[in-house]
């Protein structure tokens, strides 16, 4: 069996960590492909996979997306057809499933945004859509199961890959000097995103004579334009910064975007989302479950409140349901391979 992923964002990197383990461990080829989007490279380069970057991002414009599209999934193809994959799979990739078939061969979909427009496309060429079990309520209501297509796995897609990654780490590990507050901030090109591109300066400005504040743009732009303003306390990282150190180092997360705040709060660090679109329903699953905190224009004051009454305890069967997911995927990619 040869298995390709298409990884097309940075988040991707951390999901398919623990896949990509076991499959080499198991005597698996595998074709990775990239897109240039985010970290998502450079994360790549760190964990020392060989991989194929094929296209970037195409843009915020509609247009520019649809006009993009089919040039990728050409690429894509071509460079296909000389590796002969046995499976495809990816996690909210829509040019993988369209790419697999036109090479003949079975795709896994996954996705967990239920507002992503390229969802259409993919759970139309994919051989099995799994998706997380707090969409499965969505998707008979908006009529997306019409067929045996879909499947539902348990928990949240970040569980599945924390429970791998750090089963072994415990928040009481965590170094003695000075904790500090990590902001992520928004997604400025995300077809789904349209909030305020800069909101979170007045949060940051309220806390950094306070707390020691860590920066984590999603681009250089985003790096470059807040290097222009005058803060004080505050470090912009320009690099990506591994999830264990952000972990380690958090008395508490602030977050403007999606993967990465999640991924916080169900590790137990006291988090609290302040995305600006449209909550997805993955989101509505952790608030009511008691994992996160939302607030869409909170003051530097109600984040000390939140400080002071954090609790780091986690929520051990997310973990659970985790593993579960894990097992239940990779069983699919070996019925289908």
């Amino acid at each position: 069996m040869k298995i390709w992923i298409d990884l097309t964002n940075s988040p991707h990197i951390n999901f398919f960590k623990p896949f990509i383990e076991k499959w080499q461990n198991n005597g698996i080829e595998l074709i990775i492909t990239a897109r240039d989007l985010a970290n998502t490279i450079s994360l790549i380069e760190q964990e020392g996979w060989s991989y194929e970057e094929v296209g970037g991002h195409a843009g915020k414009s509609t247009l520019k997306k649809l006009a993009y599209f089919p040039k990728r999934v050409w690429n894509l193809k071509s460079y296909l057809k000389r590796h002969k994959p046995t499976i495809g799979i990816s996690q909210s990739s829509f040019y993988s499933p369209v790419v697999c078939s036109f090479l003949g061969i079975p795709s896994i979909y996954l996705n967990d945004n239920e507002h992503a427009k390229g969802n259409h496309i993919a759970f139309l060429f994919s051989t099995v859509n799994m998706l997380p079990e707090f969409l499965a309520p969505y998707s008979k209501k908006i009529f997306w199961i019409r067929n045996n297509k879909f499947q539902f796995y348990p928990g949240v897609k970040e569980a599945i890959y924390l429970n791998s990654v750090f089963e072994f780490f415990d928040i009481s590990d965590s170094p003695t000097k000075q904790k500090k507050i990590f902001v992520r901030l928004e997604p400025w090109t995300a077809q789904y995103y349209s909030g305020d591109g800069s909101f979170v300066e007045n949060i940051i400005q309220q806390l950094e004579s306070e707390y020691p504040i860590v920066i984590l743009p999603r681009s250089k732009e985003q790096a470059k334009h807040l290097n222009n303003k005058e803060f004080r306390n505050v470090e912009i990282r320009t690099s990506p910064l591994p999830l264990k150190e952000i972990f380690q180092e958090c008395l508490f997360f602030i977050g403007a975007g999606g993967s990465m705040t999640r991924e916080l709060a169900i590790l137990g660090v006291p988090t609290l989302s302040i995305y600006q679109g449209e909550l997805l329903e993955v989101d509505n699953y952790l608030i009511k479950n008691k994992l996160m905190t939302y607030h869409r224009n909170p003051s530097g004051k109600l984040v000390e409140k939140l400080i002071k009454a954090s609790d780091s305890s986690r929520n051990e069967d997310i973990f659970k349901k985790g593993e579960l997911a894990f097992n239940m995927i990779n069983e699919k990619v070996k019925n289908l391979g």
